[in-house]
């Protein structure tokens, strides 16, 4: 029994058996990419991952990896992933799983730092786990980190592939996880009463890299593509 447990685990986690895109299965030595669907060409998306290489992003810190078809944040350490591209309006997909605990985020129009981080952010988190209890409402999963909170309730269970939607365009910033809107605000109305000064620096980019900016928490990350927007 403990044989059979740990063969399923290790399917659990292998990324491509579970993409919303059909690929094959894959095996410890051969990962299928993954495809766009005739739709998506159709629609002018672009892969931005394939599950096979780290080519197109940048690892600052080497804190990611690419893990059975997964590109996954290491347990411990901090260190963002950038693309290689500047994007300015644009609908990103990906899917992620989160582990116990875990805590990323996701970077819009980022400028690439050695440390930290220079843009927007929206939270990627295990809003569930009892540390994060006390947080406030803007610190949860989807949320506009300092700015405006995001619906809860609707991540999947820890472990399950959840699948994301960010629409940027302009000051718009939409989210749709796993098919409802969570997050639907404008960062101009969001910033009007406050002092430009006070602004969090980055917040205003109108373009920029997209980023995964990690914490010492797990995280994966498959089928991530992009349409970029006029």
């Amino acid at each position: 029994m403990k044989i059979i447990g740990y063969a399923v685990l290790l399917l659990l986690i292998s990324c491509p058996l579970f993409a919303s895109n059909p690929v094959l299965p894959s095996t410890a030595e051969t990962v299928v990419p993954y495809r766009l669907s005739e739709q998506e060409k159709k629609d002018g998306y672009r892969l931005l991952f394939d599950g096979t290489t780290l080519d197109g992003w940048i690892n600052n810190s080497d804190e990611y990896i690419l893990e059975n078809g997964c590109i996954a944040k290491k347990a411990s350490g901090f260190g963002n992933l950038y693309s290689e591209d500047s994007y300015c309006n644009f609908v990103l997909k990906f899917e992620f799983q989160l582990t116990p605990g875990a805590n990323n985020g996701l970077g819009l129009r980022h400028i690439i730092v050695p440390e930290g981080y220079l843009g927007m952010e929206l939270q990627i988190l295990d809003n569930d786990d009892p540390q994060y209890k006390d947080l406030k409402p803007y610190q949860y999963h989807g949320g506009l980190y300092n700015y405006a909170p995001a619906k809860r309730g609707y991540l999947k269970p820890v472990g399950e592939w959840n699948q994301q939607e960010v629409i940027a365009r302009g000051a718009n910033i939409k989210i749709i996880l796993n098919g409802t809107v969570i997050l639907d605000t404008n960062i101009k109305k969001v910033i009007k009463d406050i002092p430009y000064d006070k602004v969090q620096s980055g917040l205003r980019n109108s373009c920029g890299h997209i980023a995964f900016l990690g914490h010492d928490s797990v995280v994966r990350f498959r089928y991530i593509r992009i349409k970029v927007l006029d």
